[in-house]
């Protein structure tokens, strides 16, 4: 029988919470919460946190209740598309972060930069599943990639921030650079 780690399952309702919560920084201007794409942060550091089956559930489970519960991002087709690309960001993340040998940012770039790409593949291809015919080529390169750069770089900077914060107040494991050199000799 496994055991439940109470630890990973607070953390977890952290995670969820920030991703309803982060939206509302951003709230006043519509097209500023899809510039910067708060619910993505939470997602994607849950993955690098507590690994690809948290992070993946997550993922899936904060666009979905912060649709039903506040009204957006709309249920159909945003949120279940969203609900698919960020599960994907906590699966993917996790994943390659947890095969990394050094917990260091070389290994958070390694992880969180195929994480998203996949996911706004996936994104886009369930959109497309779900709208068909109304959704065009066009429409996801600019929807799901020329759209969110300034997310991408908001959390390309902001999330290898935050790892080494709470590897230098020993929350995660992780090593800056000199540490890591240290390990490599």
């Amino acid at each position: 029988m496994k055991k439940i780690d109470v630890h990973k399952i607070v953390l977890s309702a952290m995670f969820i919470a920030l991703g309803l919560v982060l939206p509302f920084a951003t709230m006043q201007l519509k097209s500023l919460g899809q510039l910067l794409s708060p619910m993505h942060l939470p997602a994607l550091l849950c993955g690098l946190i507590l690994g690809p089956g948290y992070g993946a559930i997550v993922g899936f489970i904060v666009p979905l209740l912060r649709s039903v519960t506040f009204g957006m991002p709309k249920l159909f087709p945003g949120a279940v598309a969203m609900a698919f690309e960020l599960l994907t960001y906590g699966l993917v993340t996790g994943y390659l972060y947890s095969r990394s040998k050094y917990k260091c940012i070389i290994a958070v770039y390694k992880a969180l930069i195929p994480a998203m790409i996949i996911g706004r593949i996936v994104g886009g291809i369930v959109q497309a599943a779900l709208l068909g015919g109304q959704y065009s080529l066009a429409a996801f390169i600019t929807g799901y990639f020329v759209n969110t750069i300034p997310g991408v770089v908001l959390q390309l900077v902001l999330i290898p921030v935050i790892m080494v914060a709470l590897g230098k107040a020993h929350l995660i494991k992780f090593q800056t650079g000199a540490k890591r050199e240290a390990v490599i000799d």
